[in-house]
């Protein structure tokens, strides 16, 4: 637990948009696992047309309810409304996640490490139990293309969880889906790249604060189970559209230029490849969207590349940590790689 706790105020952040049924089924969950000797609960509400704000404040009165004038996506939703949260410790919670008993002081107690920036805890998935939850698993890494995955998960292969990985264990990024970070490194980086709108802002951020020296963290000895595609669905032309833009977009950022110059061309030759497997699948609207997506990343580019003064551009020989020097896209298509723990000994940093 943190040393300073009763100095260090922790608040547990949810982000609401339209999210009635969301909030009603998920946040007594909150409410009973969060003593309020602990941490506050606090809802940004990201100008919701529902009567989701109404119900919080007649059944949860003691919730903090901040209004955004407008929806500003899950990155500006943040930035906007972490304005007026207190500092100390933000665990940042989606508004589809169900707590357990005891969850949040595994989460606190990472940051007696000061150099720990950030943590998630084990994703398990609120449909099916016994499943890894894609977004986020038991702690995210990246392989040397910039492709993300997760322990636990590996492209859309989600294995089941039997307790194969509950050791603590620094990671490359933690899940946005309960993210536990330092406020005053959320507010000196500018905390999520609005940019982004939605999708791969918790990896960016994470990235950033690695390119900075400070370590990402997975605690397991807290549970989490995310009902996931809460507000766009894995079938959603406009959800491959951001994953393949801000791919791009991260990569640029933060990659430095030696590297640069490598991966994201071969990035975007695969990415035209996937956009010619969703055509023979008979899914145009989402090759379209790989397309779309390019043709963002191009005019983006002046604006990206302004991000990028003082990168280490000895990145990969200091911060290798969480990163696997092999290919996941190779490992799973060729040689029929399904789980973390098949993945080759000798490419992890």
């Amino acid at each position: 637990m943190l040393k300073d706790l009763k100095e260090t105020p922790v608040s547990v952040v949810i982000l609401n948009w339209n999210g009635l049924e969301h909030l009603q089924t998920f946040l007594p969950s909150v409410m009973a696992h969060t003593p309020q000797n602990l941490a506050s609960v606090v809802l940004i509400d990201n100008h919701s047309t529902d009567q989701s704000v109404a119900w919080v404040k007649k059944n949860y009165p003691q919730i903090l309810n901040i209004q955004n004038h407008r929806n500003h996506g899950f990155a500006g939703g943040y930035n906007e409304g972490l304005k007026q949260v207190k500092d100390g410790i933000w665990i940042l919670l989606n508004s589809d996640v169900e707590v357990t008993p005891n969850w949040l002081p595994p989460l606190l107690s990472v940051f007696d490490d000061e150099k720990v920036a950030a943590v998630q805890p084990k994703v398990l998935a609120w449909k099916d139990k016994q499943k890894f939850e894609h977004a986020g698993a038991s702690g995210g890494f990246m392989d040397k293309l910039g492709y993300p995955f997760c322990r636990g998960r590996i492209l859309d292969a989600v294995e089941n969880d039997e307790q194969q990985y509950n050791e603590i264990t620094e990671v490359f990024w933690a899940s946005g889906a309960c993210l536990g970070i330092r406020s005053n490194l959320f507010r000196k980086l500018n905390g999520f790249d609005e940019s982004f709108f939605a999708h791969m802002e918790e990896i960016d951020l994470c990235w950033r604060l690695k390119n900075r020296g400070y370590k990402i963290v997975v605690n397991p000895q807290s549970t989490v189970y995310h009902f996931g595609g809460g507000t766009l669905s894995a079938i959603s032309p406009k959800k491959t559209f951001l994953n393949f833009r801000n791919n791009l977009f991260m990569l640029t950022k933060n990659l430095p230029m030696k590297y640069w110059v490598r991966i994201v061309p071969t990035r975007m030759v695969l990415d035209g490849l996937a956009g010619f497997v969703f055509l023979m699948q008979g899914k145009p609207k989402h090759c379209w969207a790989v397309l779309r997506a390019h043709f963002a990343f191009y005019g983006r580019l002046p604006h990206l590349f302004r991000y990028r003064e003082g990168i280490d551009q000895n990145f990969f020989a200091l911060h290798l940590k969480g990163v696997y020097l092999g290919s996941v896209i190779k490992e799973y298509y060729l040689n029929k790689v399904r789980t973390f723990k098949a993945l080759k000994d000798e490419k992890w940093s």
